[in-house]
């Protein structure tokens, strides 16, 4: 499965990163790269978690980084 990370700059200088097939990984940055690394981090734990409780079986994961 391909996850995409999304990112983009808020209004307000801040930056904001999610991987929208990941509900509820959304992060906030000072940089692109901390949003970025942010939201991976997360990712990865959401599918952690998924794998624990067996809401999903394993397979080989690809995460990729696109702007908006």
């Amino acid at each position: 499965m391909i996850y995409n990370i999304e990112y983009e700059r808020e209004e307000d200088g801040r930056w904001i990163a999610e991987a929208p097939q990941l509900p509820g990984v959304l992060a906030y940055g000072l940089t692109a790269e901390e949003a970025m690394a942010k939201a991976e981090a997360l990712a990865l734990r959401v599918l952690a978690e998924r794998l624990e409780t067996d809401e999903c079986s394993p397979t080989i994961i690809s995460i990729a980084f696109t702007a908006e």
